[in-house]
């Protein structure tokens, strides 16, 4: 791969890193607003069950394996067609697809929503039942909007414009967080219901003129017959499969925790906004740079440059997220207590939300590595396997889950460290599928940056144990304060100073990316 091609690589990620910062930034904001607002059971617990349902089905029918098998297509017609007609006849099949599918699906949501909110939650108070009707009615039109979002996100990323729809997200946060502020003593949970669909709206509208002056329009299609359209269609469907597995995982997590005492539903939905933090920021922004160019590199046949940027994703994710993970373990409790302990969000719920935050850390670089390994094998074609890993570890976090739960009388810390122990699994799984398709291998420059970030995140967790003997343990036990605040800012800054100042002694590739010096070459370490 050439000097070029790492370093718009490299500065690319680096925009799409700034711009999911401030996105889950902004996502968690929102989150502490509904903590302080509602605490961490009743209306909480209904407001995260219901809005999970559309965003579960939007992985399905959106921006997860619709667009996964939309841009190696989409590429291909850019590659092939110069003048942009396959690729714009293309996208408006797509669109058309959308209407077709989604619209019956809203219809019958509205119509009839609490047959459909029976297959999701199992709540035994009547008022959270009535509220999740409600919720339901006003949030699932997002599904629909969000769903033509991703075809113009799609859009831009595939043409390299990274900067439009990774600023999306952050516009959405805005509205449902002004709407949360503003109606929240007159329409009390109702207003999420008006900021999720403004946001909505407002996803379509900021990335709208520069869609339209890529030569793109939002009219819809429904001609199917388009040989691109085809091909799409052959590898969506193996691809649904999959990200359907992880969708239904995801509700059964919630189902069970729906069994569990009041509080265990939102103990995981608060720990995974703090988890989506830095893997949103570090996994997501990797992938959505690789995944469009690692797509192109398939089309021309390209081995060794498709070999480099995976092995480029490799050690920037483990780089940048094993001391995300060890942070978060290590220091949840305080940053969920200074974060959301407040008003309603007591104590005891910082001492559970952490202990499920530690719980989903310990997979989160194997949650990386097992995302860029799948969206490799789909550039290269392939999906059968990929649908085969996903479903072995989906079932092995059913499994583990109906026994931590049932069997062994656990909680909503069991289903984090379930899903967790599948994802180790399932990461080992999909890489060994990888070598065996492509002759993939971790060894040499991967393999020695693997050992370096594991010296570098020691001493980075040197750095935290210290700070506790002292300071103390009990410092943020109070909640939300400005000390606290300053306290575990200083110990972040010394503790990414550590890791980064090691890293660079180390001349570990991540650092490039983080202070935007990528350029030096991508060696294969095939």
């Amino acid at each position: 791969m050439s000097e070029n091609s790492n370093r718009r690589s490299a500065l690319s990620t680096v925009l799409v890193m700034g711009c999911t910062l401030i996105s889950r930034i902004l996502g968690f904001v929102r989150t502490a607003a509904i903590g302080a607002l509602f605490g961490a059971g009743g209306v909480a617990d209904v407001i995260n069950l219901v809005f999970n349902i559309p965003n579960n089905l939007r992985k399905l029918l959106a921006e997860g394996a619709l667009s996964t098998a939309f841009i190696p297509e989409l590429s291909r017609e850019i590659t092939q067609d110069p003048t942009g007609n396959g690729s714009r006849r293309l996208a408006q099949s797509i669109l058309g697809l959308q209407m077709v599918i989604i619209i019956p699906i809203l219809l019958f949501s509205l119509f009839f929503p609490a047959q459909v909110l029976f297959i999701f939650e199992k709540f035994d108070d009547p008022a959270k039942k009535e509220l999740s009707v409600v919720l339901f009615r006003w949030i699932m039109p997002y599904l629909l909007l969000v769903s033509v979002s991703a075809v113009m996100m799609a859009v831009h990323n595939t043409h390299d414009r990274f900067f439009i729809p990774a600023a999306t997200p952050i516009i959405f946060s805005i509205c449902v967080i002004s709407s949360l502020v503003l109606g929240y003593q007159r329409w009390g949970a109702v207003s999420i219901g008006f900021g999720v669909l403004f946001g909505g709206v407002a996803q379509i509208l900021v990335q709208y003129p520069t869609f339209r002056g890529l030569g793109y329009a939002l009219t819809p299609s429904f001609g199917f017959r388009e040989p691109a359209f085809k091909r799409v269609m052959r590898k969506w469907a193996p691809m649904l499969l999959t990200s359907s597995l992880f969708a239904i995982n995801n509700q059964v997590a919630m189902l069970l925790a729906s069994f569990l005492p009041d509080k265990s539903t939102s103990s995981l939905a608060y720990a995974i906004v703090f988890f989506q933090l830095p893997f949103g920021i570090f996994s997501a922004s990797i992938t959505t740079v690789l995944y469009p160019k690692m797509s192109r590199q398939a089309v021309q046949g390209d081995q060794k440059g498709f070999l480099s940027s995976l092995g480029f994703g490799y050690r920037n994710l483990w780089a940048l997220l094993v001391p995300s993970a060890m942070a978060l373990i290590l220091l949840g409790e305080p940053i969920v207590a200074i974060a959301f302990q407040r008003r309603a969000f007591t104590f005891n719920d910082t001492i559970l939300t952490a202990r499920v935050l530690a719980a989903y850390s310990v997979g989160m670089p194997f949650i990386g590595l097992f995302n860029i390994t799948q969206r490799s094998l789909y550039a290269l074609g392939e999906v059968r396997k990929p649908f085969y890993c996903a479903l072995a570890t989906v079932a092995v976090d059913i499994i583990l889950s109906v026994v931590f739960v049932f069997v062994a009388d656990g909680s909503s810390v069991s289903l984090a460290w379930a899903n967790s122990f599948a994802f180790i699994f399932g990461s080992i799984l999909q890489f060994v599928v990888m070598r065996r398709k492509s002759g993939f291998r971790i060894q040499g420059e991967t393999l020695q940056t693997f050992a370096k970030v594991l010296a570098g995140t020691g001493a980075g967790a040197l750095v935290i144990l210290t700070s506790y003997r002292i300071l103390g343990a009990d410092w943020w036990e109070t909640g939300s304060s400005w000390s606290g605040l300053g306290l575990l800012i200083i110990t972040a800054v010394i503790t990414s100073g550590v890791i980064l100042g090691l890293y660079g002694w180390m001349k570990v590739e991540a650092v490039s990316i983080i202070l935007n010096r990528g350029g030096r070459e991508i060696n294969e370490d095939s």
